[in-house]
């Protein structure tokens, strides 16, 4: 049997010997099948912790397999850049340099075996679960929800007050699963917001647009931002009780002026299209330039609105209402008229007209006291009929 420096034989022969290990194979047969010496290969047993746990089989592609372990070792072997390493195998470089901190052994090298092993170990299951498992733990947590704490208030006082006790902390997450799952007595009242279900999760899990061929904001003309020429939109609805009626807002950027959208017939898209359609026609046509909107459902036809009407309509981005800071601004001021939780379905058509008429009646400081009528004005040609 040849002899070689055990840690200088290519990767692929200790692969292949721990491949076969892991296939129940003894020692000395899987060093014979490499082609190794039986002292080469308890070499290398021995400098992968003596141990082989068995592989689970198919892992999600957000675990590192063998594999990618093996990279990173050859890799800082050659002394490749960790971001290299990170672009060879498809990573994340923060990934990387958490595997390498994590998996190196005590006298500093990585050694891809023991730190494959090591990360099996600990993806074992069944495992106690932390707050279980410490009464100590499970006793302060439950204290300080039942003084109305959150999970995250708790979770950061665990932090603070335990730095140098691992096994006197636990994440938000933890202290939920914990909380759900019963250990740490009756759900009812534990939390401010009063849910005893967990709300489903979906964290790192993209979701389709909702609506078809949008144009997202960052797109949308300079010069909208830039508020020099009037004819730029932002709309939004505001919602009455239970949400069983609705009133459209349209603001102008440039010159704040309000025009409201009467849905007596209910705020779903068709009804929405038809209503915007109908009520915008009196505005002359070199005013309706952009529209900009959230992505509520309300407006999944808007390639019919664009069509009829002129606008080119915009979307934000998900969560994002400064985006449309005008149009939130204006919603503000209309809670005046529609208070919050109000049925929104009393208001006729001419209700709202009188309404719109005392907004674009109102001096606004950011208009140099002008009206927003007054503003207008100063840009029309014929008239403006709301």
């Amino acid at each position: 049997m040849p002899r070689f420096a055990p840690n200088k034989l290519p990767s692929s022969m200790k692969k292949r010997y721990f491949e076969l290990l892991r296939e129940g194979y003894k020692g000395a047969a899987a060093a014979r099948m490499v082609g190794v010496s039986t002292s080469c290969g308890s070499l290398w047993f021995l400098d992968a912790g003596s141990m082989i746990v068995p592989d689970p089989g198919p892992i999600s592609p957000r675990f590192l397999t063998q594999d990618d372990r093996i990279a990173i070792a050859d890799g800082l072997q050659a002394r490749q850049p960790v971001k290299e390493i990170a672009v060879s195998i498809g990573k994340s470089f923060q990934t990387v340099y958490r595997e390498i901190t994590r998996g190196s052994k005590l006298d500093g090298r990585y050694q891809p075996w023991w730190a494959h092993n090591q990360a099996l170990l600990r993806r074992q299951r069944p495992k106690t679960e932390k707050i279980q498992a410490s009464e100590p733990l499970r006793a302060v947590v439950r204290e300080k929800l039942t003084e109305k704490w959150s999970p995250q208030q708790i979770a950061r006082f665990l932090r603070r007050t335990h730095p140098s006790d691992p096994s006197m902390r636990a994440c938000p997450e933890t202290i939920y699963r914990a909380l759900f799952a019963g250990q740490l007595g009756s759900r009812p009242g534990k939390l401010r917001t009063g849910r005893v279900r967990r709300k489903p999760q979906r964290r790192g899990v993209p979701t389709a647009n909702k609506i078809k061929n949008m144009t997202l904001i960052h797109q949308r003309p300079a010069e909208v931002n830039a508020r020099t020429t009037p004819g730029h939109w932002e709309g939004d609805l505001i919602i009455g009780r239970g949400q069983g009626s609705a009133i459209g807002t349209l603001v102008e950027r440039t010159t704040r002026y309000v025009q409201l959208i009467h849905l007596p017939h209910g705020w779903k898209a068709p009804q929405v299209r038809n209503a915007l359609i109908t009520q915008t026609a009196g505005i002359p046509p070199e005013l309706r330039k952009t529209l900009t909107w959230d992505q509520g459902r309300e407006l999944t036809l808007h390639e019919q609105i664009e069509a009829l009407t002129g606008f080119r309509i915009y979307f934000c981005d998900p969560h994002s209402p400064w985006q449309r800071g005008t149009n939130e601004n204006t919603n503000g001021l209309l809670r005046q008229y529609f208070p919050k939780g109000s049925d929104l379905s009393v208001h006729t058509a001419r209700d709202l007209r009188e309404v719109a008429r005392q907004l674009n009646s109102r001096p606004r400081l950011v208009l140099g006291d002008k009206t927003p009528i007054e503003a207008m004005r100063g840009w029309l040609i014929g008239p403006l009929t709301s």
